[in-house]
């Protein structure tokens, strides 16, 4: 399988109409390591060029205070942004970082956990905007999350120095230059330190 993609808004993802089976996306993703590949709720793929190198330190910073929290508490697993998980609307999306129980993990065995993309929406999600990002679609994204089971959501915007906090039944909230955000519900107990977000990869 081959396509040639010509004139693509450089600020936007590409999306192919193809139907593919997990072994073919898995197949396919490992053609092109350094896409972040999705597929959306219609079936389409979508294709996101690689983050620029402030997005990629802020991306890591926020999951490292999240796993180093989630190893104290001892209630989930924290994944980063190559995780996929098959959301039931069939789409399967990879969020930036992301926290799973143990509970739901147990449901699943070892072999499904290392050859499968897991049927299941994280209870927490964090998706960072980059630059090149369009806040419009990544709101639409942290709905459809929401839509999909998540309980709490995290949209973090460093240019802005903004958090939009998703919760279900409720309309987000918005914290605008906070020195930190504390979580609740399934991460009932993590804060997170903004400050190195903010200030970002300054040498």
């Amino acid at each position: 399988m081959q396509y040639v993609l010509n004139e693509v808004p450089p600020d936007a993802p590409i999306r192919i109409g193809a139907e593919m089976s997990d072994e073919e996306f898995r197949a396919f993703c490992d053609a092109n390591p350094d896409l972040r590949i999705e597929v959306n709720a219609e079936g389409e793929i979508e294709i996101m060029p690689p983050t620029y190198a402030s997005t990629g330190y802020e991306n890591n910073e926020v999951a490292r205070q999240l796993a180093n929290w989630a190893v104290r508490d001892g209630k989930g697993y924290v994944f980063d942004s190559s995780t996929g998980f098959r959301l039931p609307s069939g789409a399967l999306r990879s969020p930036d970082v992301s926290w799973v129980s143990r509970n739901r993990l147990a449901a699943f065995t070892d072999k499904q956990k290392k050859t499968r993309f897991l049927p299941l929406c994280p209870g927490f999600i964090i998706e960072l905007r980059s630059e090149s990002d369009k806040p419009a679609r990544l709101q639409a994204k942290m709905s459809e999350w929401v839509a999909a089971g998540a309980q709490l959501g995290w949209l973090i915007d460093s240019t802005r120095q903004e958090i939009h906090i998703y919760r279900p039944g409720r309309q987000p909230e918005i914290l605008r230059k906070a020195s930190t955000v504390s979580g609740e519900g399934p991460i009932d107990g993590f804060t997170l330190d903004l400050a190195p977000v903010w200030r970002g990869l300054q040498i």
